[in-house]
């Protein structure tokens, strides 16, 4: 994955009146809640975003994911609970979601094959990752480690 689309997706989002370490929050969050990455990638799937997921994988570019169709896959309780514990409506929340969860699954899936349970790759810390590409200043600093 280039390192420039996921630093320029969390710059883009920085600039509107939207919290990107929010989004990263809630993607952290799914992450833990389904027991990892793989866990996550396989809700995905059964929730009818498998072509995407599989892109977001390879080491091809990202298929988009719209709003919609990550709530339903994610679920309507899934997506209350990250709305209540982030704090962000599900109008704002989903749109984020939708715009980082393919930048970073990408960029945890660098050689194209999603992390195994047990493996460390598979339960990642995001604020770190994010907080020590940022440098621990601003962004970095709001969301490095948990």
């Amino acid at each position: 994955m280039d390192l420039s689309n996921l630093l320029g997706g969390v710059a883009g989002a920085a600039a509107t009146d939207q919290d990107p370490a929010q989004a990263v929050q809630g993607v952290q969050q799914l992450i833990d809640q389904h027991g990892g990455v793989d866990g996550l990638l396989q809700k995905l799937r059964e929730g009818g975003l498998g072509q995407q997921v599989d892109t977001w994988v390879s080491t091809g570019s990202n298929a988009p994911v719209e709003p919609q169709q990550l709530a339903n896959a994610l679920g309507p309780d899934t997506v209350q609970q990250l709305s209540a514990s982030s704090g962000l409506s599900i109008q704002s929340l989903l749109p984020m979601l939708a715009a980082f969860l393919p930048l970073l699954i990408n960029h945890l899936t660098p050689s194209g094959q999603a992390p195994k349970p047990g493996e460390a790759a598979n339960q990642p810390d995001l604020g770190g990752l994010l907080g020590g590409l940022l440098g621990g200043g601003g962004l970095g600093g709001m969301l490095g480690g948990r």
